[in-house]
């Protein structure tokens, strides 16, 4: 059927070409009477551009505006917002758009579920990381509406639920896991940061945020000061097998934190996860998330027998605590390196 006067019109293209069907529609006539053109875009089969262009005349859009492209929205948010960001929300930010590179090229009027959905099941990163991707969907399609850019916000679509461990699927490190990561420790310095992670039980921001001046080497424990929760803020134990390597770090590291790149820089999460512990764990043919070093510690101090308020003293578990624990019980620091020192 021939569509109606004014309403656009499907063409083929000649030659070879992957998205050979063009839709176009009419924008006015010049002082010939000719009319003149503006391009939607372009398609693999004639029945999506057919889709295409029924879409437009249902929810008419700026057509300069719906050239642009998902890497050029996000220029234009980034721009107008990270002046008001903090740098650790920037840094999210910036690693989660990292992510989402199947997607720069596409134009933004283009995107649909399916295409937020497959970045979200391919990028092979973990659930925390893909609320944060989630998030930046959420940012860029409200600025997109506010902007006209767009008629639907498909980022309320997206699922990530299937991707979250439940509880009891965290997945300790094995005994053989464990002797395999000592077999390794000399080959990479890297490694020690496992291990001691897996011996004191603390979150990885926690270690990664370490400053050597809350580190007493003498007295064989480290102060956490900033934490998630108030239980997290705690004195930590250092097991007698892993002090060398707190040691070590001490005396490589030149900045205030314990911790540093080859560069000597602080580490953030990002950098630490995605250059460090994922080419380590894989090169052991291994598959944990840092947070799996605390469920290990926690495995391991109950196959020692260690009293359930004294393991919940070393990790900072608050939540699990009763009021008699959290108030009235008071560990002296040389109970909890006993404890440690018996895994």
């Amino acid at each position: 059927m021939k569509n109606p006067n004014g309403y656009g019109s499907v063409l083929k293209l000649s030659g070879k070409r992957r998205k050979p069907f063009a839709v176009r529609i009419t924008v006015g006539w010049n002082d010939q009477g000719k009319q003149k053109y503006k391009y939607i875009g372009y398609y693999e089969t004639r029945s999506s551009a057919m889709i295409a262009l029924a879409d437009y005349h249902q929810n008419p859009y700026d057509l300069d505006a719906g050239k642009i492209t998902f890497e050029e929205v996000f220029k234009k948010w980034s721009d107008e917002k990270y002046p008001n960001y903090s740098k650790s929300n920037i840094i999210a930010y910036n690693s989660s758009y990292k992510a989402c590179s199947p997607l720069y090229e596409l134009r933004f009027v283009d995107i649909k579920k399916s295409h937020l959905q497959n970045v979200i099941d391919t990028c092979g990163k973990n659930y925390p990381m893909l609320r944060k991707i989630k998030v930046l969907f959420n940012q860029l399609y409200r600025y997109a509406l506010e902007n006209d850019l767009v008629t639907k916000d498909y980022s309320e679509f997206v699922e990530i639920s299937h991707h979250k461990k439940e509880d009891n699927e965290r997945d300790p490190f094995s005994s053989k896991e464990i002797s395999t990561l000592w077999d390794n420790v000399d080959r990479n310095e890297y490694n020690s940061i496992i291990l001691m992670l897996i011996y004191s039980g603390v979150r990885i921001s926690e270690l990664l945020n370490l400053k050597k001046e809350n580190v007493h080497l003498d007295e064989k424990y480290f102060d956490v000061v900033s934490a998630k929760t108030k239980a997290g803020i705690r004195k930590v134990p250092i097991s007698d097998k892993t002090i060398q390597y707190f040691s070590h770090w001490m005396s490589k590291s030149s900045t205030e934190y314990l911790l540093v790149t080859p560069d000597g820089d602080a580490f953030t999460y990002r950098n630490y996860y995605d250059s460090y512990w994922k080419p380590l764990i894989t090169e052991m043919n291994m598959k944990h998330t840092p947070h799996d070093t605390r469920h290990t510690t926690v495995s391991l101090l109950v196959a020692a027998h260690i009293n359930q308020t004294i393991i919940k003293r070393i990790v900072g578990h608050a939540g699990a605590m009763s009021l008699t624990e959290r108030v009235y019980t008071h560990f002296e620091i040389q109970q909890l390196i006993d404890a440690i020192n018996k895994i």
